[in-house]
């Protein structure tokens, strides 16, 4: 794991406290906190002076900047430390300019630090060395505790340092989605294992549920303990059940997560990938804003959250496009989401690798300067 004595100064990029210059100014009177910053404003339902936007995997992947600082640095050990998130993290908030920054790390990192042997294979995603199929294996996965990512709590504090205004989300991968890995032992289309516990051993899956609550749960809790404005739940793989099946077996536990996540006094935001037909009971589960993918109209997925905020949904393959069809794409999304409690750009899923990051420079400004009146 790389040395993280003193803070590191990385050439060409240097962390520094973000200014109104490193973002397209729409307002007269800039934001001084993260509270007043429009991407809170918008989570919490309140009017804002433009429609906020961030990207879902925005820090990384696309930028010729993060693939050199990680070269010869493997992800889990990237994620391990806080100058590196720090400065991972700060990346596409000084190049686009977006209205929030989402912590630099992966779902499975809490695993790791509680002694789970996996690794994240590169081509490839999350790999566990021992999937999970038992009760004693469940026991054997200790719970999270503040001591186990004390990196965490110092990459998020020299975040907020540098961030000022601008707010930063914490996230954690939901109790489907990181059972998944843990029984399929890595990334599954199927998830043929994870069902066949679901429904064949419930007392099993139920003490891993429970257990991967807890650990999500708790990294949340230390995110925000250090200064995170804001949570996502990512319930990545949630669109292979049917809604029937996430109200008996998942959503009990996604709500226990959420419902802490509460109490913290954040917002919070729920996403899943192909989850049209669960965005209401994902609602429900305790979100404040539900994430909708490309798959689905947003006026069709305002209209099935109820009384909560939306978060997306430019199809991610629309980068690729032509600027004039992108940013036309881009302002239908807008004018659906006038009619959201509050609604928050972004693409409906994460940000391709070979995404020209000027064409995401160019849609923050397209987003931030669409006149509301």
């Amino acid at each position: 794991m790389p040395s993280s004595v003193g803070r590191i100064t990385f050439a060409g990029c240097v962390p520094r406290r973000l200014t109104c210059e490193d973002s397209v100014v729409t307002s007269v009177t800039a934001p001084v906190t993260p509270a007043d910053s429009a991407f809170l404003r918008a989570a919490r339902g309140e009017s804002v002076p433009h429609t906020p936007v961030w990207f879902m995997r925005q820090a990384g992947r696309s930028l010729p900047e993060y693939l050199k600082l990680r070269e010869g640095v493997g992800m889990l050990e990237s994620c391990m430390d806080a100058d590196l998130v720090t400065e991972i993290t700060l990346q596409p908030v000084r190049r686009y300019g977006v209205d929030a920054a989402i912590f630099f790390s992966d779902i499975v990192l809490p695993l790791k630090a509680v002694g789970v042997d996996l690794d994240i294979k590169p081509g490839v995603g999350p790999v566990v060395a021992s999937p999970v199929r038992t009760l004693a294996d469940v026991e054997a996965i200790p719970d999270l505790v503040p001591e186990h990512v004390p990196y965490i709590t110092a990459a998020v504090r020299q975040l907020v340092g540098e961030l000022g205004p601008t707010p930063l989300i914490g996230f954690a991968g939901a109790p489907f989605t990181v059972a998944s890995y843990l029984v399929e032992g890595g990334p599954s289309k199927e998830h043929a294992k994870t069902k066949a516990m679901m429904f064949g051993a419930p007392e099993v899956w139920d003490a891993l549920m429970r257990k991967i609550a807890q650990i999500s749960s708790a990294y949340l809790r230390v995110q925000v303990a250090a200064g995170a404005s804001a949570v996502q739940l990512f319930d990545s793989w949630a669109g292979a059940l049917t809604p029937g099946d996430y109200v008996s077996h998942v959503m009990p536990h996604s709500q226990r997560v959420l419902a802490e996540a509460g109490e913290l006094g954040v917002p919070r935001i729920h996403f899943g990938v192909g989850t049209s037909s669960l965005l209401t009971l994902m609602g429900e589960a305790g979100a404040d804003v539900v994430g909708v993918d490309w798959r689905t109209p947003l006026a069709d997925g305002i209209s099935r959250v109820g009384d909560r905020g939306v978060q997306g949904n430019l199809d991610p393959t629309l980068v690729f496009a032509p600027t004039e069809v992108m940013l036309d794409r881009a302002a239908e999304v807008i004018e659906a989401g006038r009619a959201a409690k509050g609604h928050i750009f972004n693409l409906g899923h994460g940000v391709i690798p070979s995404t020209n990051p000027d064409q995401l420079k160019k849609l923050t400004e397209f987003v931030q300067s669409y006149p509301l009146d």
